[in-house]
């Protein structure tokens, strides 16, 4: 492998890495001349520099996929499961290092950059079955003589946007299943946290990928909108924040491409006055903090129903101060620090205008936060937040955790399903018949019972409703089949000719 693998702690403070494209199977440095800066976020030093690609960098890249596609797409299936089963194994065994550049460029703690990495493995362990999952069907003889069977066939270049918050796993939500089902791919991650995406295309490449089946090309705003408007560019498939997943779905399907464009959230967990109370507040500050909060699926707001609101509060709040806030790589440390500076000071500023509205600041994470230049915030917590203030209504992103109290079941669903995001939702009861009627009445993509992250499993499909989801389809597990592939039906017929003759009426089945 080339020389990227060795972690960047590990080579000394004072070498400034630089982070290239990987394009047809090899590393590329970038010739736009425009780079930006790749910090360790727990010591706010910049460590890397990335370079941004021009527009013909991406048409290098996109040509490099096209190029490859035809080999790739009459691949057998059998061939494509054994080189899965190969990056599987190839993954599985340096997840450590993968996790490592995690914690160096994100900030999350390795702990839990591990979780992502083995999240992210399930979902190519799933396209290891890309024989069964590509199966059709077949009708014999629908009329005499006429058989029709259905196929589904790679669509041909695919690409991926991806962001920072999950820089392994949410990558590989996308480019296992896509080349799985026969396509080739170019990623373009986040430019914030670039280095896991290239050492993954080097492991590919070990495992035996043919060149140019999967690249990666890093930059901002020219490369994501050369990506969406390029003709060879087939598919686009996006997870970041509301705002720009409306720009990219609408900016990629005007173009004609298929595009799916996961957005922000704002997830409700229900508590209700019969709920475990250690439970549910174990599962409130399990949610809402781990990886600082940034999770496009974390809690951000727990919804106190009835009586429950004082002790739950007071529960939550005695938990805090136990979460020990630090470097990732330190082996106590439970949460580090955020991805950027600016991105620290946008989430605490929360903090004072909630203040300003009315909140109760129950913990102030200004006030815990490790001492030195990283991109640190402690564990906050907002009681008493109704849904006209600024830390209800936007996607904070960051370690508060908001606390608005309901009367009622009913009102406490209707402030979830009047939110303008529908990504998940959790309810906390020990009643079977209110939890059957809560996923039966709330309106999100994915709901947890007594579960308060409910991401599925590698073989469900992972998207939210209303503004968390710009298209049809969601991401990985089947539905990623059906967005990867197009289907196409065959009916066949191999007469006696002499039965041939002309007819000129409508086809008939009987």
């Amino acid at each position: 492998m080339t020389e990227i693998v060795t972690a960047p702690a590990e080579r000394g403070a004072t070498e400034r890495r630089r982070i290239s494209h990987w394009i047809g199977g090899q590393l590329v440095p970038g010739e736009s001349g425009r780079t930006g800066p790749v910090y360790n976020p727990a010591t706010g030093e910049q460590q890397a520099e990335v370079d941004f690609a021009s527009v013909e960098e991406i048409d290098r890249a996109v040509a490099a996929a096209k190029a490859a596609f035809p080999a790739w797409r009459s691949t057998s299936l059998a061939k494509r499961a054994e080189l899965f089963f190969r990056i599987r194994e190839a993954v599985h065994e340096h997840r450590a290092d993968i996790a490592r550049f995690l914690t160096l460029e994100h900030g999350k703690v390795l702990s839990d950059a591990m979780g992502e990495v083995t999240r992210g493995l399930e979902v190519i362990e799933f396209a290891c079955g890309i024989p069964t999952l590509l199966k059709g069907g077949f009708s014999e003889q629908v009329s005499t003589g006429i058989d029709v069977y259905s196929i589904r066939q790679p669509l041909g270049v695919c690409a991926g946007i991806t962001p920072f918050n999950f820089p392994a796993m949410v990558p590989m939500w996308m480019w296992a299943p896509s080349i799985a089902c026969g396509n080739t791919f170019v990623l373009k991650p986040s430019e914030k946290d670039p280095s896991a995406s290239i050492y993954v295309a080097q492991l590919l490449k070990e495992a035996g990928l043919p060149d140019g089946v999967f690249n990666v090309v890093h930059g901002d705003k020219v490369a994501v909108d050369r990506i969406l408007e390029h003709p060879d560019v087939d598919s686009v498939s996006f997870v970041g924040s509301t705002p720009i997943a409306r720009y990219v779905y609408e900016t990629g399907t005007k173009a004609g491409k298929r595009v799916q464009a996961l957005g922000g959230a704002k997830n409700h967990m229900v508590v209700l006055p019969d709920a475990d109370l250690d439970m549910a507040a174990d599962a409130a500050v399990s949610a809402a903090y781990g990886s600082a909060g940034e999770r496009c699926m974390a809690v951000s707001v727990v919804v106190a129903v009835g009586d429950v609101a004082d002790d739950l509060v007071k529960a939550i709040e005695a938990r805090i101060p136990k979460v020990k806030v630090g470097d990732g790589l330190e082996p106590d440390s439970e949460m580090g620090p955020l991805i950027t500076r600016e991105h620290r000071d946008k989430v605490a500023s929360y903090l004072d205008s909630g203040a300003e509205q009315g909140a109760t600041v129950v913990v102030d994470g200004r006030e815990t936060a490790p001492d030195g230049d990283g991109f640190f915030l402690g564990v906050s917590l907002l009681d008493n937040v109704t849904p006209d203030m600024d830390a209800y209504r936007d996607e904070i992103f960051g370690p508060v955790l908001s606390v608005v109290r309901a009367d009622t079941y009913d009102e406490a669903v209707g402030l979830a399903n009047d939110n303008p995001y529908g990504n998940g939702v959790a309810i906390f009861t020990r009643d079977g018949g209110a939890a059957r009627q809560f996923q039966f009445d709330v309106q999100a993509g994915m709901v947890g019972v007594n579960v308060p992250i409910p991401v599925p499993v590698a073989y469900y499909s992972f998207g939210g409703w209303k503004s968390s989801l710009f298209g049809d389809l969601h991401a990985y597990g089947p539905e990623s089949v059906s967005f990867y592939t197009r289907g196409k039906v065959v009916t066949s017929r191999w007469p006696d000719p002499a039965t041939s003759k002309v007819d000129l009426g409508f086809p008939q089945t009987r």
